[in-house]
């Protein structure tokens, strides 16, 4: 692998989504790529967005699903980073026409009140530092045609995140079970889809460790008011112009999604 190739990569990356069109794969026409050359373009195209102005809010946990994981032949979770201008309020309407395939999962989110700055971070100590946390809808966009992607697709395109829509409302974590935390995403029209926090690794907890452990090894630790989205807690549900979706996250919050 080689630097001009990690380059021509995010370039493309970056051009399908300044353009709202759709590439090949990346993984068939670099073959030999494996998770850390992924890695090395999603760095590219993150430190350009960083170059213009972008502001780091936050990361996102994908593949929190074991049965994806085997899919793609994958014995763990991806990440990619949130920016500042990634995120939207509940009701606002979401453009599409800057979208490409979007795609719109039910998570929590973690807001940490220190930095995770800790070697061997525990679970124990990791809980401490969970400020609050909060039901998010992550809208989720692939650059590859028609959502044909493996892990290094997905990964070189900062773990296919677009957008992130929240609520008002923060929740205090203590004693509360995540694995039992639902979500019901309700279209109009369309059979309701549900879910649970235990889809996520088990426990959203369970990923967002793995995140914390997994960013300070790389010399960028979750920081003091980051937003963590830890997993989709039930399968993915299309967005096309026009649609309005509810999620209605149980004894929590209602978020309101809507499509132009």
């Amino acid at each position: 692998m080689s630097q001009e190739e990690f380059n021509a990569v995010a370039q493309r990356i970056i051009k399908a989504r300044t353009d709202a069109c759709a590439t090949g794969p990346i993984s068939a026409d670099y073959p030999h790529f494996g998770m850390d050359d992924a890695y090395a373009v999603q760095q590219l195209v993150n430190r350009e967005r960083l170059e213009k102005g972008g502001r780091v809010t936050g990361y996102k946990i994908g593949l929190t699903s074991e049965a994806v994981q085997r899919q793609l032949g994958v014995d763990q979770p991806d990440y990619g980073v949130l920016f500042a201008e990634m995120e939207r309020r509940s009701g606002a309407l979401i453009d599409c026409s800057q979208l490409i395939a979007p795609k719109a999962e039910g998570e929590i989110g973690f807001i940490f009140k220190n930095d995770l700055d800790r070697k061997d971070l525990t679970f124990t100590e990791m809980l401490a530092e969970i400020d609050c946390f909060m039901p998010v809808v992550e809208i989720v966009d692939s650059v590859v045609r028609d959502w044909k992607i493996n892990i290094v697709d997905t990964v070189a395109d900062n773990a296919s995140s677009a957008l992130y829509m929240v609520g008002a409302k923060r929740f205090d974590p203590s004693g509360v079970d995540f694995t039992r935390l639902s979500v019901s995403i309700e279209t109009e029209g369309g059979d309701p889809v549900h879910g649970t926090g235990a889809a996520c690794l088990g426990n959203p907890l369970n990923a967002t460790w793995w995140l914390a452990r997994k960013l300070y090894d790389l010399g960028t630790p979750i920081r003091k008011g980051h937003l963590v989205l830890s997993g989709a807690m039930a399968p993915m549900v299309s967005i096309e112009p026009g649609m309005q979706l509810r999620f209605s996250f149980d004894q929590l919050d209602e978020l309101v999604l809507k499509a132009g």
